[in-house]
């Protein structure tokens, strides 16, 4: 019998989660422009219906949220992205 409340023994460790830290991708890259004209890159802010993803799911800053957000628009205007899609991914 364990003879304290404090006593109690594991077989395997107890999972933590850690988060790893959302960083900005672009600030890390540098990156001032986003090209609306490359469609593959924009897919990774997108999701299989076509939606854009939120900040807080890419780690994206506000500044280039807005223009990851501007960007995507600009192709779906022009065709080179759909606005909607079944499986896109």
């Amino acid at each position: 019998m364990a003879q304290g409340k404090n006593d109690i023994k594991y077989l395997t460790p107890i999972a933590v989660d850690t988060k790893k830290k959302k960083y900005c991708r672009f600030k890390k890259s540098r990156i001032k422009y986003i090209d609306y004209k490359d469609p593959n890159f924009l897919l990774k802010f997108v999701n299989e219906q076509g939606k854009i993803l939120p900040r807080r799911l890419t780690g994206t800053s506000t500044k280039y949220q807005k223009k990851v957000a501007q960007a995507v628009k600009r192709a779906r205007h022009l065709a080179l992205m759909p606005y909607v899609a079944d499986l896109l991914k």
